[in-house]
């Protein structure tokens, strides 16, 4: 049943195991079929982790503008196995549709983008400007030694470089194929709290310090506080605590300390340094004043980024989508982190087009086979307008 390129490919990726950042030889496979279609490869291992990157360029004299196509090999882990109607790493098809780890997010776009640029670049070997490939395995992970490092190499080598447009093939439809791009992405600010006090026996409290009942107030003010009210392109910053460590157990211990982690998604009415500020005063407000009562400690995982409605790219995507599917995208900037963020730091217009994300990172992940052929001719449109 496995009867298309795509198919057959995306099922070879989902078979390989490839949990983050173990690339478990799926960009050797890519890597083969792009130098076998005229493309150039270079393969940039950083510590544990494969990156590849490809270039076809169809007329020297006209190598822009550069349209880079960007992925990730690497999966999550299918937790447990046996919840899993069929083995997440033995593609399986039922129902007209494609099961396995990473069969959404995201190897069914990279066998969708890998087989239309083979097929692009050989009906037009002349073609204008540079298609590209910047693919991954670390980015369902810290996202340290993958596409931030390739593109911090290629600029430093040549400081005219410039990658001017990035499809990105996140699954970012959320009910029909196309009805939803992201063309931007909140920050991400991870923030862990430790409140120390006294240990004692609950009997004898004036001997102790409860370190919760010197943070409850704040935390509730960290939870009601506005940061922001967003604006037309992003939804408000917003503020989840995702881990807290209070207790040893015992009903009759006062704990000694108080940890508590959390996240904020940020939009770009607000920055990282203000948020921490923010914190530290209502910290201040609250009689926790010095490292003596707590510390504080920030992660920031990456700052906001949006490309405008009218540029280029989003046009190009929207027009493919209209013609092939007869529907008008959203134009969102929802979800998580993604790589894009990395390359509109070098003013890179950035679009993420993909199959649904219903069940990625779900038990029992899918694709709809048929939106595969689909997506292959959004992209393959892409390519003739912006090529």
């Amino acid at each position: 049943m496995l009867n298309t390129p795509v198919l057959k490919l995306t099922a070879e990726l989902i078979s390989k195991k490839s949990i983050t950042p173990d690339d478990q030889g799926c960009q050797t496979i890519l890597a083969n079929l792009l130098e076998q279609a005229g493309f150039t490869v270079t393969p940039f291992i950083f510590e544990d982790t494969h990156n590849l990157w490809a270039t076809h360029v169809g007329t020297p004299s006209q190598p822009e503008p550069v349209l880079c196509l960007a992925g990730h090999t690497d999966v999550v882990p299918p937790g447990e196995l046996s919840q899993w109607e069929y083995d997440p790493f033995e593609p399986t098809i039922k129902n007209g549709f494609l099961y396995g780890r990473g069969a959404a997010d995201m190897k069914a776009s990279l066998a969708v983008q890998v087989i239309s640029a083979i097929e692009f670049v050989k009906q037009h070997p002349k073609h204008i400007g540079t298609l590209a490939f910047l693919i991954t395995s670390d980015e369902e992970g810290h996202a340290k030694n993958g596409t931030q490092k390739v593109l911090t190499y290629l600029f430093e080598k040549n400081p005219n470089f410039k990658i001017h447009y990035a499809l990105i093939g996140e699954p970012s439809s959320v009910s029909q194929l196309g009805d939803t791009i992201k063309i931007g992405r909140r920050g991400s600010l991870t923030g862990l709290l430790t409140v120390q006090g006294i240990q004692g026996h609950v009997a004898y409290p004036q001997r102790a310090l409860n370190p919760f009942h010197l943070i409850s107030r704040a935390l509730t003010e960290f939870i009601s506080y506005s940061f922001d009210q967003g604006n037309q392109d992003f939804p408000p910053t917003s503020l989840q605590f995702t881990d807290i460590n209070f207790g040893l157990g015992a009903d009759n211990v006062i704990p000694g300390k108080f940890s508590a982690g959390f996240n904020l998604r940020f939009s770009p009415m607000q920055t990282a340094d203000n948020i921490q500020a923010i914190f530290t005063q209502i910290l201040a407000q609250n009689n926790l004043l010095t490292p003596e009562h707590y510390t504080l400690t920030w992660r920031l995982s990456g700052l906001p980024f949006h490309t405008p409605p009218q540029s280029k790219l989003i046009l190009a995507v929207q027009a493919a989508i209209q013609h092939i599917t007869g529907i008008m995208p959203i134009l969102s900037t929802s979800g998580g982190t993604s790589d894009g963020r990395f390359f509109a730091l070098y003013g890179t217009e950035v679009v993420e087009l993909g199959p649904l994300n219903d069940t990625i990172h779900k038990i029992n992940e899918r694709v709809n086979i048929a939106e595969l052929s689909q997506l292959q001719k959004i992209y393959t449109h892409i390519f003739n307008q912006v090529l």
